[in-house]
């Protein structure tokens, strides 16, 4: 006769409140409205590479990464807090 074990099954691990993050695309009239800048300063900025640069879709439908936008926006502020940018 073979002995009954009586050790417990494996836990499987639960998987609560995980987020991964997800970057978005963001449309030219969203950029103005997030950023403030009109299109002329932004793609002034972008050719001086002081902006982030566009991502093509398809065609001539172009967009921003909504982290990248973020990202400018963070190292605007610590410029201004003195901080490093």
């Amino acid at each position: 006769m073979h002995a009954v074990s009586s050790l417990p099954a494996p836990a499987v691990p639960v998987m609560r409140d995980v987020v991964y993050p997800r970057d978005r695309f963001m449309r030219l009239p969203e950029v103005i409205s997030t950023c403030g800048l009109s299109r002329s300063t932004i793609y002034d900025l972008i050719s001086r590479e002081q902006f982030p640069s566009q991502i093509s879709l398809s065609g001539k439908n172009v967009a921003w990464l909504a982290s990248e936008i973020d990202g400018w926006m963070q190292a605007r502020i610590a410029q201004r807090a003195g901080g490093t940018a």
